[in-house]
C-alpha cells in the first residue's frame, strides 16, 4: 500500500495536451521557420520547462528576459483558449470522484506541475482546486526546479507530503514526467493515457498501470491514515 499521491497536472489531471500542442506549434514558427512535429512535441516539449523548450528551439540558451516575455505570450494564448473552450475545461473523467475520496480519508495529496506560477493561479481558481489540495503545497517551475525528466520535482513533492518517494503514487502523461518519477524512486507510477497511446507506456518498465479515467485506480493500494487532516 501506498501513503500518498502526486498528480501531474496537465494531461493528467486536465486533459489540455491539444491546447498547448496549438499555442507551442504558433510559437515555434516564430523561433524558427517551421513548427513543432509531433515527435518533438513528445520528446522536448510534455514536462519541461518553458525555458528547456525555447533554448531547444532556437539551439541555444535563451535569457531570461527573452525566457519569460515568449512564455508570457504562449501561456496568454493557451489561457485564453481555455476560456473559450469551457465545456472542455473541466478536470479529466473520474477526477472529482476519485480527489473527493481523498479528501474524505485524508490521504496525503499534491500537485508537481513544470507550469509557471501564472497557469498555476488559473488552474486553482478555474478548477477550484482548494476544495481538494493544500494550495501553498503545489509544486510548480518557479525557476529552481530543473525540468523534468530531472528527479527533483518529485522528490520535492514527497518531502512536502512529510512521505519518501518509495510510500507515494506518481499520476503521470509525460515520458519525461514518468523518467522523472522513476529516477526519484517513486513506488508506483501510473501513465494517464489522454493523448498517447497506450501502447506507448507499455513499452516503458516503470509504469505500473495505464489509465484512461480515475475510476480505474483501485483506491486499495492507498493507505488510509490514523490521523485527522485539515485538508
Amino acid at each position: 500500500m501506498y501513503k500518498g499521491i502526486i498528480f501531474d497536472f496537465n494531461g493528467t489531471l486536465f486533459f489540455d495536451s491539444e491546447k498547448h500542442l496549438e499555442a507551442w506549434r504558433e510559437f515555434s514558427k516564430r523561433l524558427r521557420p517551421y513548427p513543432f512535429t509531433d515527435e518533438e512535441m513528445r520528446n522536448y516539449m510534455f514536462g519541461r520547462t518553458n525555458e528547456d523548450i525555447i533554448a531547444y528551439l532556437t539551439g541555444e540558451k535563451p535569457s531570461l528576459e527573452l525566457v519569460k516575455k515568449l512564455a508570457e505570450e504562449k501561456e496568454a494564448v493557451y489561457r485564453d483558449m481555455c476560456r473559450k473552450d469551457y465545456k472542455n475545461t473541466v478536470l479529466a473523467p473520474g477526477a472529482v470522484e476519485f480527489l473527493n475520496y481523498l479528501k474524505e480519508n485524508n490521504i496525503p495529496r499534491t500537485i508537481a506541475t513544470m507550469s509557471e506560477k501564472s497557469n498555476v493561479d488559473f488552474y486553482i481558481e478555474e478548477f477550484q482546486l482548494a476544495k481538494w489540495f493544500d494550495t501553498d503545497k503545489i509544486v510548480f517551475d518557479d525557476g529552481t526546479i530543473p525540468g523534468k525528466p530531472a528527479p527533483d520535482i518529485y522528490i520535492k513533492a514527497a518531502k512536502i507530503l512529510n512521505l519518501t518517494p518509495a510510500d507515494c503514487i506518481v499520476v503521470e502523461d509525460a515520458l519525461s514526467g514518468i523518467e522523472s518519477a522513476r529516477t526519484a524512486n517513486i513506488g508506483k507510477i501510473i501513465a494517464m493515457a489522454s493523448m498517447e497511446s497506450s501502447d506507448i507506456y507499455k513499452k516503458i518498465p516503470a509504469v505500473s498501470q495505464i489509465i484512461k479515467n480515475f475510476n480505474e485506480i483501485d483506491k486499495n493500494i492507498l493507505e488510509i491514515p490514523c490521523y485527522n487532516s485539515s485538508i
